[in-house]
């Protein structure tokens, strides 16, 4: 059986101020392209199919002509909400969907929805499960799930619910954080992690296929996956290589994953040197200079509306900054990762030590830990 695995489609995402939207109907036209021609049996998508969860009337009617090109080709779609996306928008005629071999699993209601396939090597069971966050399940499973305060906790409590038929072959399709990926500036992360869970979450399925983080890579082993975007969405991803998953399942135990590069209309780069240097026609004639450009000026002195003489080359200019003595770039651009890879927890007690000359105490450290966890939990 062959599936491809997509995930954090952000339909209608703009990158500074740029739409994406031709490039990302670009793309998705080789992925119906790659199903036919690899005469796939299903495709996953977990999560953030739209951007935002008002997805506009473009976002919308590009998604459908998506979907209407693989039922045309009868290829089913397996699908799940992410974090970006709006159940109720995203579920709006899921049961019409289904005749059309459209499934879609909006909300986390008390069941993981399950469809059943089958090919020569008998039974392959799909689970559909949309991102959850601890309130939704101490919400639908009242007294049993109270005590469950961590993403950790709920994710593992829902699985635990699935009766897995350990002699079939199992399929996860999930938009969760898991501990240990790799994340860029383009993803919408938790305060100090407290959204993170453990791969262990996972054992007893074949496959599972995430969505959430914008790299594609495995997590724990290979058969645990994000696909990551199908396009770079920041300047943290110039040095991704952005592909379409093809999952492949032989008998129980027999799993093989392949990727497919694609093929942007634009490629993201970054340019750093001087204003002459980068202007400078040897430099830029055997590039293509409608790429979506970053560039950094090394000038000491300000150019004079140099934006609009660089789109004069560059016309995709997205951002431009100065990296000089004056402006101090190299050291803040240094110390931003510094900053990122700390919690708010540990920032906080810094800010404290400042302001009071003491350290914050632990009973302060542990009040001010579930009084975040909280606040990102009813985050929307």
């Amino acid at each position: 059986m062959k599936l491809l695995h997509l995930a954090d489609l952000h339909l209608g995402k703009r990158v500074n101020e740029f739409s994406m939207l031709k490039e990302q109907e670009h793309i998705l036209e080789q992925v119906v392209t790659l199903a036919c021609t690899k005469g796939v049996d299903g495709v996953l998508v977990a999560g953030d199919v739209f951007d935002k969860t008002v997805p506009s009337v473009e976002a919308v009617s590009l998604l459908d002509d998506f979907l209407t090109k693989l039922a045309g080709h009868h290829i089913p779609v397996y699908l799940i909400s992410g974090n970006h996306d709006s159940v109720q928008r995203l579920s709006f005629g899921a049961h019409l969907l289904e005749k059309s071999g459209v499934y879609v699993a909006g909300e986390y209601a008390g069941e993981v929805q399950k469809m059943c396939v089958e090919d020569a090597y008998g039974p392959v069971d799909i689970y559909l499960l949309p991102f959850i966050k601890p309130a939704q399940v101490r919400a639908v499973w009242k007294e049993e799930a109270q005590k469950i305060e961590t993403y950790q906790e709920a994710v593992s409590f829902v699985l635990q619910k699935i009766q897995i038929k350990p002699e079939h072959r199992n399929i996860l399709v999930a938009h969760q954080f898991v501990a240990g990926a790799s994340v860029c500036d383009s993803e919408e992360r938790s305060v100090g992690g407290i959204d993170q869970i453990d791969v262990s979450c996972f054992e007893g399925f074949d496959y599972v296929a995430l969505g959430h983080l914008h790299g594609p890579q495995q997590v724990g082993r290979s058969t645990v996956r994000y696909a990551g975007t199908l396009l770079k969405y920041s300047f943290s991803e110039i040095q991704h290589h952005k592909s379409i998953t093809l999952v492949e399942l032989g008998k129980k135990g027999e799993v093989e994953v392949q990727t497919f590069p694609v093929s942007p209309l634009h490629e993201m780069r970054q340019l750093r040197g001087s204003y002459e240097e980068i202007t400078k026609r040897s430099n830029y004639e055997n590039t293509d200079t409608a790429d979506y450009m970053r560039i950094i000026l090394t000038d000491e002195e300000d150019i004079f509306d140099a934006v609009g003489k660089l789109r004069a080359i560059y016309p995709n200019l997205m951002r431009l900054e100065y990296d000089n003595a004056r402006t101090g770039n190299s050291q803040m651009m240094q110390a931003v990762p510094a900053v990122q890879e700390k919690g708010p927890v540990e920032l906080a007690a810094e800010f404290f030590r400042m302001q009071n000359n003491k350290p914050m105490e632990e009973e302060q450290k542990a009040y001010l830990e579930r009084l975040i966890g909280q606040v990102w939990e009813e985050k929307i």
